[in-house]
């Protein structure tokens, strides 16, 4: 586990479990979706990925299917786990096109973007 994921909570407040290794997520490409000041987009919501958000992300103009080996970006599909950008999360929830989100994954800087209810009505790994 990543040193920097231990210090850090989801949004229960306990702390931070891994997203995805394969791929490797998050900003550091470590499995976690770690808040960083370096990270303007805030990819703290751990979804699961779905045909609808991936065509709807990339009608909003950000291509998460294409392959980007310079940005050490393996492309995704529907089945993957990613760290999301909180915004273009609670941007799909309003369209009702949210993907499944992994709350015990999801960083608690998310509720600064959308409410726990809204996260909770998506999740899959709290029932």
């Amino acid at each position: 586990m990543s040193s920097k994921a231990s210090h850090q909570k989801n949004v229960f407040g306990e702390p931070l479990q891994s997203c995805c290794f394969d791929p490797a997520t998050g900003i550091f490409r470590d499995g976690f979706c770690h808040a960083d000041s370096n990270d303007p987009g805030l990819h703290v919501v751990c979804a699961r990925m779905t045909k609808d958000f991936l065509e709807y992300t990339l009608l909003q103009g950000n291509d998460l299917i294409t392959p980007n080996p310079e940005a050490d970006f393996p492309g995704l599909q529907d089945g993957d786990r990613w760290c999301l950008c909180a915004m273009r999360w609670k941007q799909a929830f309003d369209a009702g096109l949210a993907p499944p989100v992994y709350l015990k994954s999801t960083h608690e800087q998310a509720l600064e973007v959308t409410s726990l209810q809204d996260l909770k009505s998506c999740a899959i790994d709290i029932h």
